[in-house]
């Protein structure tokens, strides 16, 4: 009896902290491991690749976007998203703050409306279409930075021209080295009807840089479009 009594009362408090369930607490210290080895794997990417890795990262990488939207209703739309991007080994800044946060394990705690996310650097980072998701809540974004990512393609370009939020507040993007994004893609960013400035580089994808300049010029004629585009990837 003693030893079970003992086994009951040890239950009891796993289950209680002070009289409060302890899943917050346990997921809040889930979260954070699962931070540490997402930062962690982040930097094994950069090793090479086998053709057996390759299809490892891919499933780890959807792991990393994969979308919760219980987190979203829990946290908010920032601060999941938040999670998810430097999960996948992004960088956010947020309104009224010039550092740029790159350690998920040192998101600023608070109240869930306190941090909005103003720029988002994506540089080298594994996200990809499936954890879009979590872009849709933000009313803030002013700039994003995608940069030698792997896992953007068209689709990702065209979630992001959808979203009603950042054909509000995007002004910015810069798209660099993004193997998979071609022509389709960036003609889907004329519907951020806001957007100012826009730098395409080292993009091989994109076979009608005549056609873009034509469309963008019509459709956005206040955008600054800056092109650094090979011409051995356009139709003569």
């Amino acid at each position: 009896m003693g030893a079970r009594g003992g086994g009951r009362r040890a239950g009891r408090r796993c289950r209680t902290r002070r009289g409060r369930s302890l899943a917050p607490f346990l997921r809040r210290n889930q979260m954070m491991l699962f931070g540490k080895i997402s930062w962690q794997v982040c930097g094994l990417k950069k090793l090479p690749w086998s053709c057996d890795s390759r299809y490892f990262w891919g499933w780890l990488n959807a792991v990393f976007n994969k979308v919760d939207y219980e987190r979203i209703k829990d946290v908010g739309p920032e601060r999941a998203a938040s999670e998810w991007l430097l999960r996948c080994g992004a960088m956010v800044r947020y309104h009224g703050q010039e550092r740029w946060q790159k350690d998920y394990n040192n998101l600023p705690t608070g109240p869930l409306d306190k941090y909005k996310i103003q720029a988002i650097d994506a540089t080298d980072s594994c996200i990809m279409n499936i954890g879009f998701d979590h872009l849709e809540g933000l009313q803030h974004v002013e700039k994003i930075r995608l940069c030698k990512c792997h896992y953007i393609e068209d689709a990702c370009l065209e979630r992001i021209s959808q979203f009603e939020n950042l054909q509000k507040s995007l002004l910015e993007m810069e798209i660099i080295s993004c193997g998979n994004v071609t022509d389709k893609g960036i003609i889907a960013l004329h519907h951020l009807r806001n957007l100012k400035y826009l730098l395409l580089s080292d993009l091989p994808g994109i076979r009608e840089k005549e056609n873009l300049v034509k469309i963008f010029k019509t459709l956005l004629p206040y955008l600054e479009l800056k092109l650094d585009l090979k011409q051995n990837n356009n139709h003569q």
